[in-house]
């Protein structure tokens, strides 16, 4: 069986948080479905086997499929996910214990501040905010718009399956621990449909009704370096509304 580790500490609110609610993207219906069969967005471990880092590997995941979108790719290393796994939440390979996860907003929050960093010289600085995990709209909308959608999920033991992520089954109340992901497209909005996940470097597949249930927090995030071609991608007013938030949360 893959080794997979987990190490997404509970959602917090921080004071002054940047926001979704404000843009006009998010005023539109999402559309019905989102189909990206013929895109791949080349998710990596990044280290996610050995590590608790998967709020690090879920934000330069979320580069990759972002430039995968552009039709180009981001090139990025173990090393470059386990550094600033390192500078979000103190991780230090000399000392034992400390590998113990990450808070989905404080790495955000890092970022958003720092940049992410990588090995080749290039510093990719995103601007993000969050909304209702439970609007299911507000999520569609985050993947279709910003590329992929940053999730937090309390995962059970039934989620050690590769298989389709459901629920109903027997072990679905036994905790397994928290995860960081990505929701990368949709067949439909019903409970029924399914989404593709972007998670230990593989595309995983589950229902809206196991996003539902799983779900602890929802991020989106933008990389103003970067541009897509689908006309989707927030530019002018939300690119600005966005800006002020993070500048008023960063201080």
């Amino acid at each position: 069986m893959m080794q997979r580790k987990l190490g997404c500490k509970p959602a917090k609110t921080l004071p002054n948080q940047p926001r979704l609610s404000g843009l006009r993207m998010m005023a539109r219906k999402a559309p019905a479905r989102l189909i990206r069969d013929h895109i791949d967005p080349a998710p990596l471990m990044l280290g996610n086997d050995q590590l608790g880092n998967c709020t690090s590997v879920g934000i330069a995941n979320h580069l990759r499929a972002t430039a995968a979108l552009g039709g180009y790719q981001i090139d990025i290393c173990t090393g470059d996910a386990v550094r600033f796994y390192s500078e979000s939440t103190g991780y230090n390979p000399a000392i034992p214990g400390s590998d113990q996860g990450g808070v989905e907003v404080d790495v955000l929050s890092v970022a958003s501040r720092t940049g992410y960093t990588l090995d080749s010289g290039w510093s990719y600085t995103p601007l993000w905010g969050s909304t209702d995990p439970h609007d299911r709209n507000a999520l569609a909308l985050i993947a279709s718009g910003m590329g992929t959608a940053y999730l937090g999920v309390q995962l059970t033991q039934a989620d050690q399956s590769t298989g389709l992520w459901d629920t109903g089954r027997q072990v679905d109340n036994v905790p397994w621990g928290g995860h960081c992901l990505l929701l990368w497209d949709y067949s439909g909005l019903e409970d029924d449909d399914t989404v593709t996940l972007l998670t230990w470097g593989i595309k995983q597949k589950a229902t809206w009704r196991w996003v539902k249930a799983r779900i602890t927090e929802a991020h989106g995030i933008l990389w103003p370096q970067l541009k897509l071609p689908d006309g989707l991608y927030p530019t002018g007013d939300d690119i600005q509304h966005l800006m002020f938030n993070n500048r008023v949360f960063n201080g």
